[in-house]
């Protein structure tokens, strides 16, 4: 499956060439044409229809834990049980569809929010773990992003027993193996730092999960990628830091909700029921409850 970190090529961009400084991220954006031939299944995507038919949808990414999977028929995971949270907010049930990522962020939101598939389906009413970037907002005027709920960050997870020093660095891997998922920003990032000169250590594999038992079983030395999906992979023997990482401008981003931008009214009722969430705690419980680490989003 395509990754999430591989279809937001947002991420990917920002992540190799650092911030664009201005005081207005929208300054310089001149609005797009308006979408023609867009989908009209967009019954049931106000309040007041939600509520009267008594469920919400939400779009989650397909066999992505610790965030969104599922098990024995049921779902579960970070994004699960927080979509669960605001459809409780709001007194109705949760109804998840699970999706592939598609080629890019972009893709994405136009198959599950604003338009809808190609081909069947329909879109969603809250699409989970979108990435926030103000710029990008202001070119994807068909969704609304709200509803911060965490950050995310890249990190190393390595073998004490072939560190017993202290975790690696990315110049390390001149030498020493590390794994990474095919394609994501930690496999753009160790293949061109230093002008290649680490890229001989690096080991790809499918997802993430897999680096992860790779390391577990003693395959490669370490492995990098975002922080939670280290936490949840890791076993016993195994670490987790986060050195600097040099020519890494972006290596944290805010992760939050998209919804479609004509019910703006649903969308700030998804962010008062997360940021309720996230002061009284439960959204760390949530991760807690997953052994892993909450860093709070920036709101």
């Amino acid at each position: 499956m395509m990754t999430l970190l591989r279809a937001t090529c947002l991420m990917t961009t920002l992540a190799l060439t650092g911030p664009v400084l201005a005081s207005d991220p929208c300054a310089d954006f001149v609005p797009q044409p308006k979408p023609q031939n867009a989908s009209r299944d967009i019954v049931g995507q106000d309040i007041d229809q939600i509520m009267d038919r008594g469920f919400m949808t939400f779009a989650v990414y397909e066999d992505y834990p610790p965030y969104s999977w599922e098990e024995a028929g049921q779902p579960r995971g970070i994004d699960i049980d927080i979509a669960r949270i605001i459809a409780d907010d709001l007194g109705v049930e949760p109804r998840f569809k699970f999706v592939a990522a598609g080629e890019n962020l972009d893709a994405d939101l136009r198959n599950n929010i604003w338009r809808g598939p190609v081909v069947g389906g329909s879109v969603s009413n809250v699409m989970m773990r979108v990435p926030y970037d103000s710029a990008f907002s202001c070119r994807v005027e068909q969704v609304v992003f709200t509803g911060q709920y965490m950050m995310e960050s890249i990190a190393i997870a390595y073998s004490e027993a072939a560190y017993p020093d202290g975790g690696p660095v990315p110049a390390y891997f001149r030498i020493d193996t590390v794994a990474v998922e095919n394609d994501s920003i930690a496999d753009f990032y160790l293949t061109g730092f230093a002008s290649g000169q680490v890229a001989q250590g690096v080991r790809r594999y499918p997802t993430m999960q897999a680096a992860m038992e790779a390391l577990n079983a003693g395959e490669v030395m370490a492995a990098m990628g975002p922080l939670a999906q280290l936490e949840f992979g890791a076993g016993e023997g195994v670490a987790i830091h986060q050195p600097p990482l040099p020519g890494f401008a972006k290596s944290k981003w805010t992760l939050g909700t998209g919804s479609h931008f004509a019910y703006r009214g649903l969308s700030y009722t998804v962010d008062d029921a997360i940021f309720a969430a996230l002061s009284d705690g439960r959204i760390a419980a949530i991760f807690e409850s997953y052994g892993l680490t909450h860093q709070p989003p920036e709101r």
